[in-house]
């Protein structure tokens, strides 16, 4: 025998020798026999309980419409605002619904419809499987399970429904045509508008009835179905539109592909846009935006447009009844009282809209959009097409403190007693691109603090301050505070407030501050209830107050530092001398487009905001000369509103006082230095500016500080170089309109914001 046998006959006998191993513990039970076993038990059981739930469950009657009623919408006070809800309905049989139009249904939502058994199993188990994970509703039925879910059963998201659907469809399918069954999706689907099938939503969003729809507007009704709300053409926002267009498309190709359509017909296809929708029955004026708005914040918390219109709802409001008629008096005894349209066809123009919010609740307590439902359409107190202009400002100094790191071009911290150069035209320092904005009404003013410059709303101080600080951690800091980041462009000119922003988020963003720093999202709805299986059931609502966005050491400082504007600034005209405690900015826009007061008292917030849009077609216009007068400035109409809708909304509480932690800005007392008269005090001082006149009326383009008729320096000190003086800030890369060195954005006017 070799070695090589002799090894492995060795080996042969170790192997023989070593004892059986033998299975202990856990492993006994889990052999893959067993696991195979118990996995095709499980098959069999599922299998015999589906078979047991098929016999069980018997198609029930339709009863979606019996369900319908009114959505019940009051005050704060528990009386009742308004009653919305006629049915919208009207069921048309398939012979009236052009065969196009039938196809762009099912080209939409499911191809296979009339080949398939009635279920999708694939994508109705991945909606299980999520709706068990918590990710609320999701897609993957056929037209049959949701003509089964809008005829048969309810809207809500639960295993047990889904699969009471899945079992009905299986059913309806076998019971009923095809063609029966799409007839009942298209007459039972909601469409938003209010319209119920196809019939209503032809009537709502292009005034025809159903046998005159074209195969585009087909197109677009059934692109509908997929979130009525966000994809009405007429509410929905740059996004909403581009993705019904898109669906719209999608739909259209679908119909191609199906051989539905000829090639040639789909590419003369164009998108038809849907007429404006008309008013509520029986909701007019103010009503009409609370309705309206209290809808949308429902639908953007998650609850389903058809289950809401289908009626039952109960919605409280935070609106106040006593503060909202305040506002609309307001409004009318300060604003539309003075305008003779008539006479002056400027008049015509004037918009305004105003959001008023507890700070401590963020419930909005009263709203005015307009003149109504049916005569202007949008929510002024909702748009955020205008610019907000130096309402803007303080977010710049909040971000400034913020930001800690954050210096001068000499490397001093940013805050209220900060001194920079005022000089009109100033070219900002330290960017790629030059910029030099003009103050309003080409003002010049020399080395001043930050506290003045706010006073006086001075536009070569916030652009420097822009660029120390830097354009980007200014738009995080106005995004944290509520504003809309896409539509900030981080370039030099948005020191002066050039994006578009809304009442009610400027609002939102000065509650913070009042609220100390802890973000407030203004919200209208305080509570929701509707009927679940016979019991009401509230909704889930977001917490209008959120975290602490801001430290109150900054939100106070900001708050001390408004106080300013509204004592020795742009709006003590209109508001000194209340009898409450006021902090707030004004604005005017380039070209005089808008003018804005955001102000705040410890106890309210109020946003007021004033557009100049064309009744013809809706283009923002100039606002100058409105009411027999020149420019519109902030102080002017804004501020009158706000103060005489403050006064009365607070009524006998307006002794409440701002509790401030804070030693800076205008709203506490000045820190006693040695030697005052090199110290930027906390409040305005001759020394601080140019002029040696003392300060008249700021609200008035007049009464600014200035230096001489002329509007050159008549201050020797006053720095004629960047580079001297005291610091001033830096540059940054900024955006002049391709002007260079020319000091204003594209479009802006030599007069400037304020």
């Amino acid at each position: 025998m070799g070695r090589a046998e002799a090894r492995r006959a060795r080996q042969g006998s170790a192997r023989r020798a070593k004892p059986k191993e033998t299975k202990s513990g856990i492993r006994r039970f889990f052999t893959w026999k067993k696991l195979l076993g118990a996995f095709l038990g499980v098959c069999l059981l599922g299998i015999l309980g589906f078979i047991g739930l098929y016999l069980y469950v018997d198609i029930p009657k339709g009863n979606s419409a019996a369900k319908l009623q009114s959505n019940v919408y009051k005050y704060s006070d528990g009386k009742v605002m308004a009653r919305v809800g006629q049915v919208n309905r009207e069921t048309v049989p398939l012979d009236r619904i052009p065969k196009g139009v039938q196809r762009t249904f099912v080209a939409a939502e499911n191809k296979t419809f009339y080949d398939d058994s009635g279920v999708d199993l694939k994508g109705t188990l991945r909606g299980v499987l999520n709706t068990l994970r918590g990710q609320g509703k999701q897609g993957g039925s056929t037209i049959t399970q949701q003509y089964v879910k809008n005829y048969y059963l309810s809207q809500e998201q639960t295993v047990s429904r889904k699969l009471q659907e899945i079992v009905i469809s299986l059913k309806v399918d076998n019971k009923f045509k095809k063609e029966d069954i799409l007839a009942g999706y298209i007459n039972t689907s909601y469409y938003g508008r209010g319209a119920y099938g196809i019939q209503a939503a032809a009537q709502a969003y292009y005034g025809v009835d159903v046998e005159k729809l074209t195969v585009s507007q087909g197109a677009y009704l059934a692109s509908l179905l997929q979130a009525p709300s966000q994809y009405d053409w007429s509410s929905a926002t740059k996004a909403g539109q581009k993705r019904v267009k898109e669906r719209w498309a999608y739909t259209l190709d679908n119909m191609v592909e199906m051989k539905w359509l000829p090639a040639a017909d789909r590419a003369k296809q164009k998108f038809d846009v849907p007429q404006e929708p008309k008013p509520l029955p029986g909701v007019t004026g103010q009503t009409s935006y609370l309705v309206k708005q209290a809808k949308e914040e429902l639908f953007a918390q998650g609850v389903d447009d058809a289950e809401f219109e289908a009626g039952g709802w109960t919605v409280t409001l935070g609106i106040d009844k006593n503060k909202q008629k305040a506002l609309e008096k307001s409004v009318k005894r300060k604003l539309t009282d003075d305008l003779d349209p008539e006479k002056r066809k400027v008049d015509r123009d004037a918009q305004l809209g105003a959001t008023s919010v507890d700070p401590k609740t963020g419930h909005i307590v009263a709203m005015y959009g307009g003149d109504g439902y049916p005569k202007h359409w949008t929510n002024n107190a909702t748009r955020s097409d205008y610019q907000p202009a130096s309402t803007f400002k303080p977010l710049i100094l909040a971000s400034a403190m913020e930001n800690n790191a954050v210096t001068t071009q000499d490397g001093l911290p940013i805050n209220p007693n900060t001194i920079y150069d005022g000089r009109n035209r100033r070219p900002v320092v330290g960017g790629n691109i030059a910029f030099a904005p003009p103050n309003e009404d080409e003002k010049q003013y020399g080395k001043i603090s930050v506290q003045t410059a706010t006073n006086n709303s001075v536009n070569a101080v916030f652009a420097q301050m822009g660029a120390d600080v830097g354009l980007e951690k200014i738009k995080e800091t106005a995004v944290e505070l509520g504003m809309d980041g896409s539509k900030i462009d981080a370039k030099p000119a948005m020191t002066l407030g050039t994006m578009g922003a809304s009442p009610l988020q400027m609002a939102g963003a000065y509650a913070t501050l009042d609220n100390h720093g802890k973000k407030v999202t203004p919200t209208l709805v305080k509570k929701a209830v509707h009927p679940v299986d016979g019991v009401d059931t509230a909704v889930p609502l977001k917490d209008p107050i959120g975290d602490q966005v801001l430290s109150r050491r900054t939100a106070d400082t900001l708050t001390s530092v408004l106080t300013g504007v509204v004592n020795d600034g742009t709006a003590s005209e209109s508001v000194k001398n209340t009898a409450y405690e006021a902090a707030g900015k004004t604005g005017t826009s380039d070209d005089n487009k808008s003018a804005w007061f955001v102000g705040y008292t410890p106890k309210l917030v109020t946003a007021v905001g004033m557009f100049g849009e064309s009744p013809k077609g809706g283009a923002q216009v100039t606002l100058k000369g409105t009411g027999g007068g020149g420019r519109v400035n902030g102080g002017g109409y804004p501020a009158r509103v706000w103060a005489d809708y403050t006064e009365s909304a607070l009524g006998g509480s307006t002794g409440a006082e701002f509790d401030l932690e804070t030693d800076l800005g205008a709203g506490v007392p000045p820190t006693p230095t040695p030697t005052p008269s090199k110290t930027p005090s906390t409040s305005p001082s001759p020394s601080e500016t140019p002029s040696k006149t003392p300060s008249q009326t700021p609200s008035s383009p007049s009464g600014r500080p200035s230096d001489t008729e002329s509007g050159k320096p008549s201050d020797p000190a006053t720095p004629t170089d960047p580079s001297s003086g005291p610091p001033t800030g830096g540059t940054d890369d900024g955006d002049t309109g391709g002007k260079p060195n020319g000091g204003r954005p594209d479009g802006d006017s030599l007069t400037g914001f304020n």
